[in-house]
């Protein structure tokens, strides 16, 4: 499966969209605002620049996106006018794979704007916005282009599945999990760190290309804990979609080589594993690496398992459709959701993510 032309958020603002579906993302955003908006400050004051570059890589088709460049915007005109420099343009680059509902967020421009002016008398300055879809694991930008770059969960997501997760023969030897499970055999794990390394490595190395000198990234990304990749943390969502896939298979919705055939793109490295690929880049400047967990307060009615289900549905329901079909969805949510739920009840599940701020030296 070629993910660059197949995975995307589900677009749209309707019920299984990623719009109305990636609550759970803006809490955890949030959480860390912090941490971007003193980035920023830091960016600001070092530099003053005329014309300042932003990039969101990963933007989907969500309001996040539009969300924390209005938080950057506030922040740099905070600081501008104390400093007495008002003459900043903005530069804002939305960043996403082709297949990326990039309309969503060109419609939500016009309010936007308006959000910006309402407390603004005496007008804006200039602010570009526009998308550039492509994989960011490699070039997208013109080199010393950017002065910040931010990524919220997305680069736990692979450019590809790993391909040794097959034999010469091209059966699968992941069989009966769709990402690293107990069963798994020991070259599963290692491919899958493998490509990350390659991966993370061209992220980091096409971005010091692109960062002016003293640019900043703020990254946000899923993790774990340490060096087992099996715990009950993020890995533990796969291996209960996996169950919800093999409960599937028994009652004769799909085939056991389909299932068997099928593997997520997605990695939850350790902060040991970021350090090493920082170091070995050795333009950037790794200045904060902090692991965070989500509450799991409940959102109204929603059980923890159907706020779960219903985002990771609008993360994965292109690449699902594409090897499975449509028809499968509903029902492998509705396990999926309440196995989380009947998991939750007996122990949590401690998700972890990873917040990054790197300076190119």
């Amino acid at each position: 499966m070629d993910v660059e032309k197949a995975f995307h958020m589900t677009g749209g603002v309707g019920k299984t969209s990623y719009a109305k579906n990636s609550s759970l993302q803006k809490k955890a955003s949030d959480k860390v605002k912090h941490i971007i908006i003193q980035t920023v400050e830091e960016l600001y004051l070092a530099t003053t620049p005329m014309s300042i570059g932003i990039a969101d890589l990963g933007c989907s088709s969500g309001p996040n996106t539009l969300s924390i460049i209005k938080d950057i915007f506030q922040t740099i005109q905070g600081i501008s006018h104390k400093i007495m420099h008002h003459s900043t343009e903005f530069r804002v680059y939305f960043n996403d794979l082709p297949t990326n509902d990039f309309n969503s967020i060109f419609k939500a421009l016009p309010e936007f704007h308006k959000l910006l002016r309402q407390d603004r008398k005496n007008g804006l300055p200039s602010i570009f916005m526009g998308g550039y879809p492509g994989s960011f694991y490699g070039r997208l930008f013109p080199n010393s282009y950017l002065h910040f770059v931010h990524s919220s969960y997305s680069l736990h997501w692979l450019s590809r599945v790993p391909p040794a997760l097959y034999d010469e023969h091209k059966t699968p030897l992941n069989k009966g999990c769709v990402y690293i499970c107990e069963s798994s055999p020991s070259v599963v794990s290692q491919a899958y760190s493998l490509q990350f390394q390659e991966d993370f490595s061209l992220f980091l190395r096409s971005r010091s290309e692109e960062l002016v000198v003293g640019g900043r990234m703020v990254l946000i990304f899923l993790g774990r804990r340490g060096p087992e990749h099996v715990d009950r943390g993020n890995s533990f969502f796969w291996e209960i979609l996996s169950r919800s896939f093999a409960t599937l298979v028994s009652q004769g919705e799909i085939e056991q080589d389909v299932f068997d055939s099928y593997d997520v793109h997605f990695y939850a490295p350790s902060k040991e594993e970021i350090e090493e690929e920082v170091k070995k880049e050795g333009s950037l400047k790794l200045e904060r690496l902090e692991m965070f967990e989500m509450d799991k307060g409940e959102d109204g009615s929603e059980s923890y398992g159907t706020q779960v289900a219903v985002a990771v549905r609008a993360i994965q329901e292109s690449m699902i459709s594409h090897h499975f079909g449509e028809r499968i969805l509903d029902s492998l949510f509705e396990n999926y959701a309440r196995l989380i739920d009947e998991e939750m009840a007996k122990e949590d599940i401690r998700p972890i993510s990873f917040v990054l701020v790197l300076r190119k030296i």
